[in-house]
């Protein structure tokens, strides 16, 4: 198995396939983004020679990030490549829904029925306002398919001060009658920009007071390496989570590595990158003694690798892979 520094079992990867998007949400990115050319990308045989190598090494859980996943060309026969190798029990997928329809019956054939769909407003004009794109039909006929599937659906959606806080309830109230989960996330430095960030006017403790005041919650039994609270409210079919990904209150148990498009590694969010992957399969080298290593020097929480990072308010998230 893998063990970073502090003795912490690594058994989940979180794997960027793209850097592109087709949405510009400001929490994200900048308008004017500028997206790397595909030759710097990992392709297929790589991400599957990176996965194998870690499946052995214990990994379990994989989720598909970008960028949008699905502006990936051949996506499809890459997850079903993923679904084949050995080890890997769990694919989940993050996406933004506007491409993602047309999809769900191939994925839910090939097992992979969990999707986190980002969706921030349930409002058409402020969608727009944040994603600065005018797709919101395209993201709630994809939620209407998804449930329709019966997939395992989460929604994420990022707390924004003064814009779209006065939602957090009609967010919850989605729960009632669907067996969704909604998830609130605390807003985090990384919008690519430098500035526009809220800080934590809106942390989790104020989040869940304000759901307190209109509904009556029950904590849930929140899974290992949860980086949510989840809570459940009497009489809704789904449930509820806070993430304090600003917080940073789940860094003592985080079982994660954040692998980029191009290959390289983050061991935590706030951090650098600390290994580029893609040059070493293009050499040859084993990888696994690189990750190893990488993973011995891993800071203990967010906070201590924020200390040691750089140019943090000027990464954007769609380069991380969330």
């Amino acid at each position: 198995m893998l063990l970073d520094a502090h003795q912490r079992i690594i058994n989940y990867v979180r794997l960027s396939v793209t850097d592109r998007c087709n949405l510009r949400c400001t929490y994200c990115m900048p308008a004017n983004m500028r997206f790397l050319n595909k030759i710097k990308l990992l392709t297929d045989d790589e991400i599957i020679d990176i996965l194998s190598t870690l499946a052995s090494a214990g990994v379990s859980k994989v989720r598909i990030t970008g960028g949008e996943p699905f502006l990936r060309p051949g996506l499809i026969k890459l997850l079903e490549r993923i679904s084949y190798v050995d080890g890997i029990t769990n694919i989940a997928i993050t996406t933004n829904g506007v491409l993602t329809r047309e999809y769900i019956p191939a994925l839910k054939s090939m097992g992979i029925n969990h999707i986190n769909l980002s969706l921030d407003s349930l409002q058409p004009e402020r969608f727009k306002q944040i994603t600065r794109r005018d797709s919101f039909t395209e993201v709630m006929n994809t939620l209407d398919s998804l449930v329709l599937h019966n997939m395992n659906i989460k929604i994420n959606m990022v707390v924004m001060d003064q814009l779209n806080t006065a939602e957090i309830n009609d967010f919850v109230a989605l729960t009632r009658d669907q067996n969704i989960s909604v998830r609130f996330i605390e807003e985090m430095p990384f919008n690519g920009q430098g500035n526009g960030f809220s800080g934590i006017t809106w942390h989790y403790k104020r989040i869940m007071e304000t759901i307190a005041a209109q509904y009556a919650l029950n904590k849930m039994a929140d899974e290992p390496n949860s980086t949510s609270f989840n809570y459940q409210i009497l009489g809704h079919k789904g449930n509820i989570g806070v993430i304090p990904a600003y917080s940073r209150t789940f860094c003592g148990t985080c079982n994660r590595l954040r692998i980029s498009a191009t290959g390289s590694i983050k061991t935590c969010l706030y951090g650098n990158d600390v290994l580029n992957l893609k040059p070493l399969l293009q050499q040859q080298q084993p990888i696994l003694p690189a990750i190893i290593n990488t993973l011995k020097a891993r800071y203990i929480d967010g906070f201590t690798a924020e200390k040691h990072s750089t140019n943090i308010n000027k990464t954007s998230m769609s380069v991380i892979g969330g």
